[in-house]
C-alpha cells in the first residue's frame, strides 16, 4: 500500500547525490494513474501546494525559451524540453536502468491559442501582497472603467473581494488578483 511508502526517500534517477521524498498528495489517486508520480513543484499548482506544504525548494529547470537550464545538469542543458531534452531524459532513465516502461502519451498540455503550441508551466519570480489598500485601490479604478455589459462590474467587484493575495507580475502590465 502507498501508505507504506509515507516519509520514504528515493534517489534521483538523472540528478546523482540527490534525494527525492515520498510525499502523499490528495490530487494523486488511483483513478488517475499509479497513485505515485513525479513531482514538479515549478511546472503546475497541485506540485507546488505539497511542495509549499512541505517546506520543498521550488527549483525551475527549465528556461522562459522551454530549454534545460545549467541546474539541470550538462547532459540536458540548452535542449527542448518538448524536443530533443525529452529523448535525452529517456536515454538518462535507461542508462541508469531507472526506465521501466515506455509509452508513448498524449500529455493534455495547454496549447498556445496563437502559435497552437503547447506552453510549459513553470515558475518565476513575483511579488505577493496581502493588503487592503492594494484591494481598495483596485476596487475604486474599476469603478471608472467603462465595462460591458455594465452587470459585469458587480461580479469583478466581488471577485476582487474574495481575493487575499494579489500578484504583481513582472510579465504584464497589469496586477493579477
Amino acid at each position: 500500500p502507498g501508505v507504506d511508502l509515507a516519509d520514504g526517500s528515493c534517489a534521483h534517477p538523472t540528478i546523482p547525490g540527490r534525494v527525492s521524498p515520498l510525499l502523499p498528495a490528495n490530487h494523486v489517486t488511483m483513478a488517475k494513474g499509479t497513485g505515485l508520480v513525479h513531482t514538479a513543484p515549478a511546472h503546475g499548482m497541485e506540485d507546488y501546494s505539497v511542495a509549499s506544504h512541505h517546506q520543498l525548494p521550488t527549483d525551475c529547470l527549465v528556461d522562459e525559451s522551454g530549454f534545460f537550464t545549467e541546474a539541470a545538469g550538462p547532459e540536458l542543458q540548452n535542449k527542448n524540453v518538448l524536443e530533443e531534452g525529452n529523448e535525452a531524459v529517456i536515454q538518462m532513465l535507461q542508462a541508469a536502468r531507472s526506465l521501466l516502461k515506455e509509452e508513448k502519451y498524449v500529455h493534455s498540455y495547454p496549447y498556445d491559442w496563437r502559435t497552437k503550441k503547447p506552453m510549459i508551466i513553470r515558475a518565476s519570480k513575483q511579488w505577493f501582497v496581502n493588503t487592503a489598500s492594494v484591494k481598495a485601490t483596485a476596487q475604486e479604478v474599476l469603478k471608472k472603467v467603462k465595462v460591458i455589459p455594465t452587470s459585469a462590474v458587480n461580479r469583478m467587484l466581488e471577485m476582487l473581494d474574495r481575493r487575499t493575495f494579489w500578484c504583481i507580475s513582472r510579465q504584464r502590465c497589469w496586477g493579477v488578483p
